[in-house]
């Protein structure tokens, strides 16, 4: 299969005149005007907190876009466990959209998501039918998710079924007369340690079923992983590998701040958050999802969510102001993802039958899923520079170069708990050695 992206020299670029929605044209809108777009994980369950979320967010000093993140029970289409917390005035870790109605959710919205501030509904289901069905109707701009990213982390449901359910909402999407934006949260698989290839491999893949079920305004995923300048590396190949093979659609890139185990001290939390908000526009990154101070303890307050975006749009503007920085280094990541992603499409008529193949065999593995869908043999490690590295390649089509840079020392669970904690330990040090001192004085 070829990149259907190709353009014939002389023809004018298909995604010229593709009609994008408000979300998207207000990214275009703000990457045009040379301004990073900051914006939060956010949802509470009752309505009004929600719309005050949603107003504080609208009301910071930066550019933004809303966020309504689904809770748990609506993930899995437990919506009576919702009703039930609803009732009882319990917290949630989310709007529960399917309970609270269509209609509701489209009242809380109405006088706040416009053309200058679209909203985004957040959720992480496999099966999201219903949802989808709720958030058209409630006139949401954008949603997130993927056949296989919002499977194997989150859930058991078979990825076969995941990936007919998203085909079916897909297409619901796309015959919709105002486009709705779908971001592919493929580049954030388990958040942690897997290698950047394998990330920038997922995303393109998950691009590339949208637009086999119609869509036609995407955004790609990558979440900063425990080495800046790996990250950098990996960014410009996942911008490469969109233009070779999305060249038709309308599509951008969205960084996430740091997805695994989060730094324990303030000063550690913002750290971590000013190397994200640096590579979004070191990298040329659109779109910046942050996280908070409050991150590693508990479900963080509107003040938290705003302090955090207005940190790191400043972060952005003073990175900005610098000189660029020299292009990234090539350890491979280009080549690893392209091979990935060719001899994947090799395996099924279509993308979805491809994709079910490339993980019953091994061909696709994400290291320490354990969902049984993913064959959980090919593993990674942190090397000592501090950059993701395979250390068992299991069945990936990984050879030669790929297969002699491995190695073959046996990963223990104290290692593990090790590299899980990896950037928790980087930035926090400092804070955690000082701390101690003080108590011994």
């Amino acid at each position: 299969m070829t990149p259907p992206g190709d353009t014939p020299p002389g023809d004018t670029p298909p995604w010229t005149t593709i009609r994008s929605g408000r979300f998207s044209r207000f990214v275009q809108k703000a990457a045009s005007d040379g301004r990073l777009i900051v914006q939060p994980r956010m949802g509470f369950g009752p309505v009004p907190r929600m719309r005050a979320g949603l107003e504080a967010v609208r009301a910071a000093r930066c550019t933004t876009v809303g966020t309504i993140t689904v809770d748990s029970y609506t993930r899995v289409n437990d919506h009576q466990s919702a009703r039930q917390a609803l009732h009882a005035g319990d917290d949630l870790n989310g709007f529960p959209l399917v309970t609270h109605g269509a209609e509701t959710t489209r009242q809380m919205l109405f006088g706040l998501a416009d053309d200058d501030f679209p909203v985004q509904v957040r959720h992480g289901s496999a099966i999201p039918d219903e949802l989808f069905a709720a958030l058209v109707a409630a006139g949401a701009d954008a949603t997130e998710g993927g056949p296989v990213s919002y499977c194997l982390p989150y859930s058991r449901v078979p990825l076969r079924e995941a990936v007919a359910s998203w085909a079916r909402c897909c297409e619901l999407l796309a015959g919709m007369d105002e486009p709705m934006h779908v971001e592919s949260f493929g580049g954030c698989m388990l958040g942690q340690l897997c290698p950047p290839g394998m990330l920038v491999a997922l995303t393109i893949l998950e691009g590339l079923f949208f637009r086999e079920h119609g869509l036609r305004d995407i955004s790609l995923s990558y979440a900063q992983q425990t080495h800046p300048g790996q990250d950098l590396e990996a960014l410009a190949a996942l911008r490469s590998l969109a233009g070779e093979w999305l060249g038709d659609l309308n599509w951008h890139v969205v960084l996430y701040t740091y997805m695994g185990v989060f730094p324990r001290t303030p000063v550690g939390a913002f750290r971590i958050l000013e190397e994200s908000a640096r590579l979004a526009v070191r990298s040329g990154t659109e779109r910046l999802i942050v996280k908070t101070q409050a991150e590693a303890m508990r479900i963080p307050s509107i003040g938290e969510n705003v302090a955090a975006l207005e940190f790191a749009a400043a972060v952005a503007e003073d990175e900005a102001s610098r000189a660029p920085v020299p292009p990234p280094s090539d350890t491979g990541i280009l080549d690893e993802a392209r091979l990935l992603i060719t001899t994947t499409l090799q395996l099924g008529s279509d993308v979805g039958s491809a994709l079910l193949e490339a993980f019953a065999s091994g061909h696709l593995d994400v290291p320490f899923c354990l969902h049984r869908d993913n064959a959980n043999r090919a593993r990674a490690r942190i090397d000592h520079r501090g950059q993701l590295v395979w250390s068992d390649t299991g069945a990936l089509p990984l050879t030669g170069t790929y297969q002699d840079e491995c190695t073959a020392q046996r990963l223990t669970a104290r290692g593990l708990v090790d590299m899980l904690g990896y950037n928790e330990r980087r930035f926090d040090r400092e804070q955690l050695v000082g701390s101690s001192v003080r108590r011994l004085l």
